[in-house]
């Protein structure tokens, strides 16, 4: 089955910055509509779509749905709007971006503005770039014409359209996640069974996880998948020696360490070595810095994986993947669901993560 390209690309066209995911949860509820037995919105605003519901084992699939964005704090008197940051951001990204106001009374364009290069004093222009010497402009002649239009409170995104470029690769602003939610909808859709799955748009994920942590304990998996991106290490500078073997068109990424399920990681590489699906692994000793690591010590603990698409440039206006890891991982994780059996969940309660 082919990327649903028109799916993916309205998922990632949605504005919805952690905290303000509707659109982009919406995108996935309606898709999901077409073909769930079920579709709920809990009340952070995560969407569960489940086929098979109360089948056994029960599956969840997880992709965060929210894009990292920024907050409006303050409004001078000159109309320009200052920001905090909502995620992880490299301020030397935003210079010179495009951005959408999400105002109460609509979308409202505007740029990112910063002293230019050339009035900065020599001092200064060696320093680091902070998000405190950065600003929104809309445009507006002072701040009570600014306040027509936007507000302390408001989100603003980067304002950037899918682009596909050479080779299969996608480049987009939200691939952090938008293309793991994509994931976890296409394999609901595509799995046969016997397993329930429950494909979860998770919501804050990149402002510490409360959707994957509702979606734990409101789903009540036997076993959880968060799908996530990861550092392609395919780019100049990267030391492989110190970051792995990740790259564009090199398949999955399993994780190994912290909140990373033993069993259930060598399950998924024997799996992808018997379908023929090439796999490098990522390591994680501390923290995944996913929601694997909210879903894993639910209730009594579920079993929990991070399989992940290798992403250059993250956090920027121009994350890139490779539609053909998109693909390998949809195939991997239905291939897991549907050969997912009571027994063999059991066995991974008893302990086989050792």
């Amino acid at each position: 089955m082919p990327i649903d390209r028109p799916l993916l690309h309205a998922l990632l066209s949605a504005h919805g910055p952690s905290g303000f995911e509707a659109r982009p949860a919406r995108v996935f509820a309606d898709a999901a509509r077409a073909f769930a037995d079920a579709v709920a919105t809990d009340a952070y605003g995560s969407v569960y779509a489940t086929v098979r519901a109360g089948a056994e084992p029960h599956v969840l699939v997880a992709g965060h749905v929210d894009e990292i964005g920024l907050l409006i704090t303050h409004v001078d008197d000159e109309g320009f709007c200052y920001v905090t940051g909502l995620g992880g951001w490299d301020p030397l990204q935003l210079i010179g971006q495009r951005v959408v106001v999400l105002g109460r009374a609509g979308d409202v364009p505007g740029v990112i503005g910063r002293k230019p290069a050339h009035l900065l004093e020599e001092a200064d222009r060696s320093k680091p770039v902070k998000l405190t010497d950065l600003w929104i402009d809309v445009g507006a002649r002072d701040r009570r014409d600014a306040l027509g239009r936007v507000a302390p409170g408001d989100a603003a995104v980067i304002d950037a359209a899918p682009v596909e470029l050479a080779n299969g690769r996608l480049v987009a602003k939200a691939l952090d996640d938008r293309i793991g939610a994509y994931v976890a909808l296409e394999v609901a859709r595509r799995s046969r069974g016997p397993a329930s799955v429950t494909a979860v748009a998770t919501v804050q994920e990149e402002i510490d996880g409360v959707g994957a942590r509702v979606a734990a304990v409101r789903a009540r998996p036997d076993v959880a998948i968060a799908v996530d991106v990861t550092h392609a290490i395919d780019t100049p500078g990267m030391e492989k020696k110190a970051h792995g073997e990740t790259g564009l068109g090199k398949g999955p990424e399993l994780s190994v360490g912290s909140y990373a399920h033993r069993g259930l990681l060598e399950r998924l590489r024997a799996l992808a070595e018997r379908e023929g699906i090439p796999v490098t692994l990522g390591f994680t000793p501390r923290r995944t810095g996913t929601d694997a690591d909210h879903l894993a010590y639910a209730g009594v603990g579920v079993p929990t994986a991070v399989v992940s698409i290798p992403n250059r440039y993250m956090h920027s206006p121009v994350e890139m993947v490779d539609l053909a890891d998109v693909e390998r991982v949809i195939d991997l994780l239905v291939a897991f669901v549907d050969g997912l059996t009571p027994g063999e969940v059991a066995g991974l309660h008893g302990g086989a993560g050792g």
